[in-house]
């Protein structure tokens, strides 16, 4: 791996000529602070790191977007896209904040907001730019505590007033300056200027300074880079990644997200993208947790690509129809998720995205079905596909790499679909299985989901099985404790006498899926004011039928807890056996 040498003012004069930025890069995000620290570090003489730039041919030049580096700042500012118009371009891997945070310093401005000012007020923002102050002595001065800067730097919106201690020069100025003959009319320009009351030795800062800030700029080779000829955007984004992984922390995922989002035809699309993400998170009255990613790995499973996430699969044939399927894909998404917010299943229980997606391939094949009404036909299929999911979800059938899987299942429901509408769910079970799969609940996995307890994202959804039938969209379920926690209290058993080992064992007990079950919101809250041995009295043989309550009164006591799960395990066991998805096979 060979790198090269430039000054700061080469690189400079070609940036937005010749280097540009990939759709790849994140936001600019460098501070004032952070600026100054760099320039500081610049005259010091300290090295600010190695460049990795990509040099593209004619070929990669229409497969891929650039963007121009920002050279005035203010907080919300994208970078503009840019044309190559036939020139020879390099992007910029690795150097994106210190190269735009060069480019703000010397030619650009910052917008900062004035205290207290509100951000929606156009007069609250202040363009600044940098000045160096060259009368102050970066050998004679105290440090700054935080920051370890000596010069005299610092962003201001207008010059600050000069005299016998301070002079400011922008830093800019410099750039004017390239050669000796410029830097020395320069020098001469400010020692003409200086307060009558600088010292001598004051002037020799000055002088001193100013060739430094040339040197820095026009003489030191201080951009040291490595230049990627290779075509192969793959590769280019895996060097990407490694590249930034001492930064915010990325995935080849995201980065192929944004070069995705790059071949739209419009600009739109990277903001409808990112507001349907918000919405299906925020605005279906559930928190729900998806990613950009998985809206484009849905936009591949949907119209039926190589669901493979990577750049091969993204052609400008398939961006096209994405393009022009976007309104039937946002629709099937936006059902998925509503259906399955009826379930109780959102962000906190929904182990896995990509178990989500054979369902959204069936909502975008029938775009007339929601699943959400009251006919029999309805209520089979949701209840088919609350299933299947939660199958799915406790057994981790869509865990680890699941291409194939998704591919299978989505195959299965295509196949299921020429011949009637409705969810396939043995077809899926017996598809996934013969794909080498576990998909669906067996003993094993049965006696995994007894251990869960109070608190643990499989609960709710282990729980869910145990209630066929139920309306989800007639009330919120909450996840409640049998035997209240309250009357399982360490203290409260050892005011009644009871052995510590005994009371390990209650406590235990208490937590365990066994103790727990679901209720609406409000029985929920009427339960907690009454003691459960009262309570349960109170309800008939199908309440306690449908909740699994052992027929045994002597076992409704706290001091009980730990037979009451044994015994209520075994009810637990023989429901999962008659209610997962291998009933369906019957």
């Amino acid at each position: 791996m060979t790198y090269s040498t430039s000054t700061i003012g080469a690189v400079l004069k070609d940036i937005n000529q010749r280097y540009f930025l990939p759709a790849i890069q994140r936001p600019f995000v460098w501070t004032p602070s952070k600026i100054v620290t760099l320039f500081d570090s610049l005259l010091k003489g300290y090295p600010i790191s190695a460049f990795m730039f990509w040099a593209i041919d004619e070929k990669t030049k229409r497969e891929v977007k650039i963007y121009k580096f920002i050279e005035s700042y203010r907080e919300g500012t994208h970078n503009d896209a840019a044309s190559p118009n036939g020139r020879n371009i390099v992007l910029v891997l690795d150097g994106q904040q210190r190269l735009t945070s060069l480019l703000i310093g010397l030619q650009g401005t910052f917008a900062e907001k004035e205290r207290y000012a509100r951000r929606s007020n156009p007069d609250a923002w202040a363009q600044k730019t940098l000045y160096i102050d060259v009368l102050k002595d970066p050998t004679g001065a105290e440090e700054d505590e935080e920051l370890g800067i000596t010069y005299g730097l610092a962003f201001h919106a207008v010059r600050p007033r000069n005299d016998h201690r301070h002079h400011w020069i922008k830093v800019g100025t410099i750039l004017d300056c390239a050669s000796q003959e410029q830097l020395q009319g320069l020098q001469g320009e400010v020692q003409a200027s200086l307060h009558h009351g600088v010292t001598h030795y004051d002037r020799e800062v000055a002088e001193s300074i100013l060739k430094r800030l040339h040197s820095a700029i026009w003489e030191d080779e201080a951009i040291n880079f490595y230049t990627e000829k290779k075509q192969s955007v793959d590769r280019v984004l895996d060097i990407f990644v490694r590249a930034n992984d001492g930064g915010v922390k990325l995935s080849k995922s995201d980065l192929l997200m944004s070069m995705i989002i790059s071949k739209w035809s419009t600009d739109t699309p990277r903001e409808d993208i990112a507001g349907f993400v918000d919405y299906i998170n925020s605005g279906l009255g559930t928190q729900n947790a998806i990613k950009r990613d998985f809206v484009l790995k849905a936009c591949l499973v949907l119209c039926d690509f190589d669901v493979k996430y990577n750049v091969s699969n993204f052609s400008t044939q398939t961006i096209a129809a994405i393009e022009e399927t976007w309104p039937q894909i946002k629709v099937a998404v936006e059902r998925t998720f509503r259906l399955l917010n009826s379930f109780g299943i959102a962000a906190e229980n929904l182990t896995s995205l990509n178990a989500v997606l054979p369902i959204a391939y069936y909502f975008y094949k029938l775009p007339e079905y929601t699943l959400l009404g009251s006919t029999e036909a309805e209520r089979q299929n949701a209840q088919a596909i609350q299933t299947w999911l939660v199958n799915s979800l406790l057994v981790g059938a869509f865990a680890g790499s699941s291409d194939r899987t998704i591919s299978i299942a989505r195959a299965t429901i295509r196949d299921s679909l020429a011949k009637g509408r409705n969810f396939p769910i043995t077809e899926l079970f017996r598809a996934l299985e013969t794909g080498g799969r576990i998909s669906q609940l067996d003993e094993r996995a049965v006696e995994e989901l007894l251990e869960l307890e109070y608190g643990k994202p499989k609960t709710f959804l282990a729980l869910s099985l145990l209630y066929p039938n139920v309306d989800w969209n007639s009330a919120t379920f909450h996840v409640d404790h049998i035997i209240p926690q309250a009357a399982a209290n360490r203290r409260v058993l050892m005011g009644m006498n009871v052995p510590e080992h005994r009371i390990r064992e209650i406590v235990g007990a208490s937590k365990k899926i066994g103790n727990l079950q679901l209720l609406p919101a409000g029985e929920n809250l009427e339960k907690r004011d009454v003691p459960f041995d009262v309570w349960i009295t109170g309800r008939d043989r199908h309440y306690r039928e449908r909740h699994m309550i052992p027929e045994r009164p002597d076992l409704w006591m706290p001091t009980m807890l730990p037979e009451f799960v044994y015994e209520r395990e075994k009810l637990i066991r023989e429901r999962l056996k008659n209610f997962s998805g291998r009933a369906a096979d019957a």
